[in-house]
């Protein structure tokens, strides 16, 4: 069985109870999780412990807060003041951890969906958007990080066009994959609005509510964006509903042709910020 998981965000004992609720087996089942595996929950380290137990039973996406990781273990982007971060970045193994996480995709397929953590712009298709996040990937995984890190973030540039080399291609490859939310039918991206649906700038619209998109028609999961909640259509996914906000943590099984979510609240709750 294929079970697609939103935002685990260190909330190590929530993935456990969801886990029992699936009665989740690693010689029989397959999880696939949206990404934002760690940080300001309260057991990050945990959490990459228990997914590395599964080894090839547990596929990860990364999200912006392991990019955050990558980051301020690089001494290149200053903690914020709710990080919860420090176990990994004082374990013993950090160097082990830090490098089991870049082995991590920024895109996935599984069972027919198209996952990733936040979305795609219009312009991309599904076959589009694995190779592009295949170009970041082999670089995450190379001793190219080290420049790319410093340079990781920024809003510019704010479309995507594929004339786009270097450190601008990847940079805007990583916005769109692990930031968007709502953007233009031209792929302009907003990088300010984080609220619901209905919230959108004059002129953007919910990335996944742009008839033209190439991905329509395509299965779609995505996390990144709590205040969504759980969306459950026939070709769209949205699987963060807030654990770390003292929300739920989702999972959907999705192979056979059957659609079975289970929740299980989060006794961790953040102010959000």
């Amino acid at each position: 069985m294929h079970y697609l998981i939103g935002d685990l965000q260190g909330c190590c004992d929530a993935f456990d109870r969801l886990l029992a609720t699936l009665d989740f087996s690693p010689s029989r089942d397959r999880l696939h999780l949206l990404g934002d595996l760690v940080n300001r929950g309260p057991a990050s380290l945990q959490v990459l412990e228990r997914l590395a137990e599964f080894g090839g039973s547990a596929g990860y996406l990364l999200g912006n807060h392991d990019l955050h990781l990558l980051a301020v273990a690089a001494g290149v982007r200053r903690p914020h003041r709710r990080d919860t971060l420090a176990a990994i970045l004082e374990h013993p193994r950090r160097e082990h951890w830090l490098d089991w996480l870049r082995q991590g995709r920024l895109a996935d397929q599984a069972e027919g969906w198209l996952l990733v953590h936040a979305g795609v712009v219009p312009q991309w298709s599904a076959e589009r958007t694995l190779a592009l996040a295949a170009e970041v990937e082999t670089m995450l995984r190379s001793p190219a990080l080290a420049e790319f890190l410093p340079q990781m973030y920024g809003n510019a540039p704010e479309r995507w066009d594929d004339a786009l080399t270097g450190i601008a291609r990847q940079r805007c490859i990583v916005n769109v994959l692990t930031r968007i939310r709502f953007c233009q039918a031209d792929g302009t991206l907003d990088f300010d609005s984080k609220d619901g649906a209905d919230t959108a700038p004059p002129g953007f619209l919910p990335w996944f509510e742009h008839a033209a998109r190439a991905t329509a028609g395509q299965p779609v999961a995505f996390g990144h964006w709590s205040t969504l909640g759980l969306i459950n259509r026939p070709d769209l996914l949205s699987l963060d509903t807030g654990c770390v906000w003292g929300g739920a943590l989702t999972a959907v099984r999705v192979d056979g042709g059957r659609r079975e979510v289970a929740q299980v609240r989060c006794e961790q709750a953040q102010a959000p910020g």
